[in-house]
């Protein structure tokens, strides 16, 4: 499995929501970013969105907890042979949930080629 400190992906991550382009991140409202190192149910999924879409709601009222884009540290570890790879996977992870946030089913995400 590929090496890289938890503080040193954080900032991949950081970098990855920073090279997102501003049509997208514009839309992002009350959402949060996490990184844990696996999902609870064992999964090798890369990362997940919870929450309403942007087709789902309205807006926010008073008090809601905010949506949650989770991304799985050793499952993206995992996944990549080195750190270009990794830097590219998180991007391209990042692109695909917030496109679940947005509302954006997964067969049009892969259309579109974002995950």
């Amino acid at each position: 499995m590929l090496e890289v400190s938890p503080e040193e992906f954080e900032s991949m991550v950081s970098d990855g929501l920073d090279s997102l382009s501003d049509e997208m991140l514009e839309h992002l409202d009350n959402v949060i970013f996490l990184i844990e190192d696996r999902p609870e149910d064992g999964s090798d999924i890369l990362g997940v969105y919870e929450g309403f879409s942007l087709a789902e709601r309205d807006t926010y009222g008073y008090g809601e907890e905010p949506d949650r884009i989770t991304l799985f540290r050793e499952n993206l570890l995992e996944h990549c042979e080195d750190v270009d790879e990794l830097s590219r996977e998180i991007r391209i992870t990042l692109v695909h949930e917030v496109g679940h946030f947005l509302g954006i089913d997964e067969a049009r995400i892969h259309e579109l080629g974002w995950g």
